[in-house]
């Protein structure tokens, strides 16, 4: 990879628990460079942050896909996380407006080639979005992996490669290309459900509340908490402080933790007294990250 401008791509896959599986899909990606992998027993989910060249993503993302496919049966999958596929979203992130139009390219050539080789179908989102109904990942996934798979039956959803109906097993990918959105979840210090949804309503951009945020409450049995579970299109509108302290402001905070790499700036002013899960600078902010690949 020397010498090449790296991409990278977060693939998210329904297997949280079984670590052969989660092995096994993570090879599959290469040669693309594993950067982070967190997974989550709860959420039954493992998010993987690559790096790769242009030329090499492509191949790499159908790699970890064709092992995903062939591993991952939806049909007996129960987690809190919600899914459409065995892979289920694959964005390929660009950090700047020069990096865009190669983030576009590699997304549409993996997402030809899951859809060719492997007959699973791809539905494009947000900014690659070919159909209206389509820009919203959050309404694409409405209903999980029988809600996608009734609105490809019925020709409500039609996908941008492969075929028109979900995989049996393997259900359908949603694929994007876009800016880096920071995935953050915020710990009760209580076992509450109902407070965390209440919370996560309010903290939605949806409902008035922080801007690019959208959110879910959820109760996480090996933790023994509830947790307010947030996606951060732009970090730049609604930095991590925001989010914990507009949590913290109506419920005790237990902890913070991060899902995959975020910019630096994500962090700015975060509050001191509130833990952060696992969080190592070096291996979870980006312009750390991608400095010790060159």
């Amino acid at each position: 990879m020397a010498g090449s401008p790296l991409l990278l791509a977060v693939p998210n896959v329904s297997e949280g628990r079984d670590a052969d599986v989660i092995e096994a899909i993570g090879q599959g990606f290469a040669p693309a460079r594993l950067l982070d992998l967190h997974g989550d027993t709860d959420h039954h989910r493992s998010v993987f942050t690559l790096a790769a060249s242009p030329a090499e993503l492509p191949e790499a993302l159908l790699g970890g896909a064709r092992e995903a496919v062939a591993r991952i049966d939806l049909r007996d999958h129960h987690g809190l996380h919600p899914r459409v596929g065995a892979l289920d979203v694959m964005p390929v992130v660009y950090l700047d407006d020069g990096q865009r139009g190669a983030a576009c390219a590699a997304v549409l050539t993996a997402a030809g080639l899951i859809g060719e080789e492997l007959g699973v179908p791809v539905v494009l989102y947000g900014e690659l979005a070919t159909r209206p109904e389509h820009l919203r990942r959050s309404d694409l996934r409405a209903g999980g992996r029988e809600g996608i798979a009734a609105r490809l039956e019925a020709g409500e959803i039609v996908p941008d490669y492969g075929p028109p109906r979900a995989h049996p097993m393997a259900g359908a990918v949603l694929a994007a290309a876009r800016p880096p959105l920071v995935a953050f979840n915020v710990d009760l210090d209580s076992d509450d459900l109902e407070l965390a949804q209440r919370i996560a309503v309010g903290l939605r951009e949806s409902g008035g509340g922080l801007p690019g945020v959208r959110a879910l409450g959820l109760y996480l049995p090996e933790r023994g908490r509830a947790q307010v579970s947030t996606n951060v299109e732009d970090h730049r509108l609604t930095p991590l402080r925001e989010v914990v302290e507009a949590v913290r402001s109506q419920a005790p905070v237990a902890e913070a933790e991060l899902v995959g790499l975020a910019p630096k700036a994500a962090f700015a002013r975060f509050p001191e007294d509130v833990p952060l899960r696992g969080f190592s600078p070096e291996r979870h902010l980006i312009e750390y990250v991608l400095r010790g690949l060159t």
